[in-house]
């Protein structure tokens, strides 16, 4: 072991009764060192000799435990609490009766003549104005508005009729 590594190991203990006064969790405190010592260990050229070790290691030490309480309260916002978890989740009935009615609506869709079927696709689904539907088209907008009219009675009349 070179000389610096030799005086890690000698800190060792103070290092890990100051991680456990830092977190308050015997846990959190040997993470805490074990994280100190390989920062130290990865940045020993930045450490300068005839300066105080223990002093370099303590700041290392306080600026990875910012950096973990900063990690944590993010954690805390972005994920709820584990009970929160419990009750998540779709309700099987509902999903099916809407999967059943987009079926219902899409079935009735095909069913309708297909110059209406197009006007109401483009208006109502895709939700084009009258004027580009009747461009795309390459109909008035008069006649849009009819096929348009048309298609949606005839859509309510048969789901109306499947209900």
């Amino acid at each position: 072991m070179d000389e610096i590594q030799r005086e890690i190991v000698e800190l060792l203990p103070r290092l890990r009764r100051l991680a456990r006064a830092i977190t308050r969790d015997v846990a959190d405190a040997d993470d805490l060192t074990q994280l100190t010592v390989e920062r130290a260990l990865l940045r020993a050229a930045q450490w300068t000799p005839g300066t105080r070790l223990d002093s370099w290691m303590y700041r290392i030490m306080k600026n990875a435990w910012i950096d973990e309480a900063r990690a944590r309260s993010r954690q805390a916002r972005v994920f709820a609490p584990e009970e929160q978890g419990l009750n998540i989740g779709t309700d099987g009935a509902a999903a099916m009766e809407a999967h059943l009615q987009a079926a219902s609506v899409e079935q009735a869709m095909a069913r309708l003549p297909d110059d209406q079927r197009l006007a109401v696709a483009l208006v109502l689904v895709e939700g084009l104005s009258y004027r580009e539907a009747a461009a795309v088209l390459e109909v008035p907008e008069g006649t849009l508005t009819s096929r348009l009219v048309r298609g949606r009675n005839a859509l309510l009349a048969d789901l109306r009729g499947a209900a």
